[in-house]
């Protein structure tokens, strides 16, 4: 049988789950001995079923929400010295015994968060399962990391990370916020698979309105961030600092720094310069952002390079290219008619041009970043 690190807590957030807490605390204590249970204000009494466990009991006087409870947890495991903090939710959906899915990786990867993706089956509430996809969509814009299970509170974390990153949320929102920022920290995140129960019966403390707006809010706040162009904190030393499209070398110097590859450079600024040269007015961020997550490409890279697209030159020029592929003729009259009463006219011939100029722009980019990246790779390695 696997043997359990040896500075590893396990750790039951608990509010108000008083009829199946000391289930999950006695068979989280049947596969290790450490087990520490944080009581967020429970007032259904559950603390007290615990009597005669050997479990550590620590109390908030008042419900402070779920990522409070695991910061408690966090510091207290700290405090006796240990390296890694297990979560289980003490409702009774996790099977602890599934704690040995994640050994073979504490042991090999120790540095890495890994979380324990639910084997969903027909008897799984669809807000569930929406809820999950929901989050994973969101965790790959944010990052370009793909899991599984984005939503699983079945998880390892090591300590430091808990402790070290700059985590605000204090909710369910945590559990995402976490998995962000470590993301951004450069730390491994790893997944398993583990069984999930859902009763009948379960009692779920999910607030579907309020909590539901409070993970927007953050899905919008770190969507946001993701754009920015300095960087993010990392627990990674010697991390230089942001990128600019005003300083395009400094910033591939930057990038490739962190083993971003030439070739890769070279597909997000294509990527960048084709969906900045589109006539989506108001959402090219959002756009590149998005498409550049699930296509697993350096968002920084990409948003970058679209700043060469910005108006007045490449719009005009894809409106030019446009009135060309309708009337065989370049618009040579800029006036208050032609570019105001035919506005829409403009708009669908700058959409026509983009289509054409907006491929040959981005694989011009992308040649032009990949021989710029080669050449300071090769000089940096040399």
């Amino acid at each position: 049988m696997d043997t359990a690190p040896a500075r590893l807590l396990v750790a039951i957030p608990v509010y108000n789950h008083g009829r199946t807490l000391r289930d999950v605390a006695q068979r989280a204590l049947a596969v290790h001995p450490d087990v520490l249970v944080v009581d967020d204000g429970s007032t259904d009494g559950g603390g007290a079923t615990l009597q005669g466990l050997p479990v550590r009991l620590m109390r908030h006087e008042r419900n402070l929400g779920k990522g409070q409870a695991i910061m408690t947890a966090a510091r207290e495991a700290r405090r006796l010295g240990m390296t890694h903090l297990a979560t289980i939710d003490s409702d009774g959906q996790h099977d602890p015994a599934d704690l040995h899915n994640f050994l073979p990786l504490l042991r090999d990867e120790p540095e890495a968060l890994v979380v324990g993706t639910r084997r969903f089956g027909a008897d799984v509430p669809g807000s569930s399962r929406f809820g999950r996809s929901f989050s994973n969509f969101w965790l790959r814009v944010q990052t370009g990391i793909v899991l599984g299970d984005a939503l699983s509170g079945f998880r390892v974390y090591p300590v430091a990370v808990l402790l070290e990153l700059p985590l605000r949320e204090s909710g369910y929102s945590f559990e995402n916020e976490v998995l962000v920022r470590a993301a951004w920290a450069k730390v491994p995140l790893r997944e398993v698979s583990i069984s999930v129960i859902y009763p009948s019966d379960r009692v779920s403390h999910f607030h579907k309105l309020y909590d539901n707006a409070i993970i927007s809010l953050l899905n919008t706040r770190l969507t946001m961030r993701t754009i920015l162009p300095w960087p993010h904190h990392t627990l990674a030393a010697g991390r230089p600092a942001g990128v600019s499209a005003l300083h395009p070398l400094r910033a591939m110097r930057i990038l490739l720094s962190e083993n971003t590859t030439p070739r890769e450079l070279a597909l997000a600024g294509a990527l960048g310069v084709f969906l900045g040269t589109l006539p989506l007015v108001g959402v090219h961020t959002l756009v590149i952002l998005i498409a550049a997550g699930f296509l697993r490409l350096n968002r920084i890279a990409a948003i970058t390079a679209s700043q060469v697209t910005i108006p007045p030159f490449v719009p005009a020029l894809a409106i030019e290219v446009g009135h060309f592929m309708r009337y065989g003729k370049f618009l040579t009259e800029f006036s208050l008619k032609t570019l105001g009463s035919e506005g829409l006219d403009r708009i669908w011939e700058w959409f026509l041009g983009s289509l054409l100029l907006g491929p040959v722009l981005g694989l011009i980019a992308g040649l032009l970043t990949y021989l710029a990246a080669s050449v300071l790779r090769r000089r940096s390695d040399g």
